[in-house]
């Protein structure tokens, strides 16, 4: 059997690559020019357009979504822009009814300063009429007490003589007065 490969070989010609015998150049030019063709045919007719379509839906994903983005992104700028309308609006009525709120406690706060100072005028002055009162008391009762020790005195000085207590109240109330 050795032998066999070996004729066979001697007999057909030179071993080797099929593809580089020239004798099978115009057979194998045929097939590739044949599977060019079919490829072409399959590429252009199946693969191409719909790797075509592929590509054009992903075009218009993109634009549908960068048209998305910016209404997105405008929408967005509109908002802000209404929130920094409305942080103003509210800073404006804040500091208003600040504003008012101070005013009503300025008020009030005048009202029981002015009831303050009523009430204190009132105790002052009912204050002053008692201490006029305790001064005209105490007047009186250091008189009295003036008339009774000097009554005393002139007892222990002249025993025995009549005081006159009219002339006795005249000397105390003319002494007393100044």
């Amino acid at each position: 059997m050795a032998e066999d490969a070996t004729t066979g070989a001697a007999a057909g010609g030179e071993a080797g690559i099929p593809q580089l015998d020239f004798a099978t150049f115009p057979n194998q030019i045929f097939w590739l020019v044949v599977a060019l063709v079919a490829i072409y045919f399959i590429l252009s007719r199946v693969a191409l357009p719909r790797i075509a379509s592929v590509l054009a839906e992903r075009q218009g994903t993109l634009t549908n979504d960068l048209a998305a983005a910016e209404d997105l992104k405008r929408q967005a700028v509109e908002a802000e822009e209404a929130y920094n309308k409305a942080l103003a609006d509210a800073r404006v009525e804040a500091a208003k009814i600040a504003e008012e709120t101070r005013a009503g406690i300025q008020e009030q706060l005048n009202d029981a300063i002015a009831h303050a100072d009523a009430e204190i005028a009132a105790k002052s002055a009912e204050s002053e009429a008692r201490i006029a009162e305790i001064r005209a008391g105490a007047l009186q009762s250091i008189e009295e007490v003036a008339r009774d020790v000097a009554a005393d005195v002139v007892n222990a000085v002249a025993p025995g003589q009549k005081v006159d207590a009219d002339a006795l109240a005249a000397a105390v109330a003319e002494r007393v007065k100044g």
